[in-house]
């Protein structure tokens, strides 16, 4: 039995990224981003309100080629 018990209800949230060269990406599961020098990285936390050790890396884009960042909910 398993004594877990979220923080907060985790929502289903996607990232919406538009490159500099006209490319789309999509980053699904992750909650947040932030900027890590040269790159921007997308992570999953587990409901709470902060990137913590505990949050999870999805994705990373070299943050000089982002152009937008869209974050689609359901």
């Amino acid at each position: 039995m398993s004594t877990y018990a979220p923080l907060l209800e985790e929502i289903d949230v996607t990232f919406d990224i538009t490159l500099a060269d006209g490319s789309q990406e999509e980053v699904h599961g992750a909650d947040a981003y932030q900027p890590e020098h040269s790159m921007t990285t997308f992570f999953s936390t587990g409901g709470r309100h902060r990137i913590d050790c505990w949050a999870v890396r999805m994705a990373s884009f070299r943050s000089d080629q982002i152009v937008a960042i869209r974050r689609l909910a359901p």
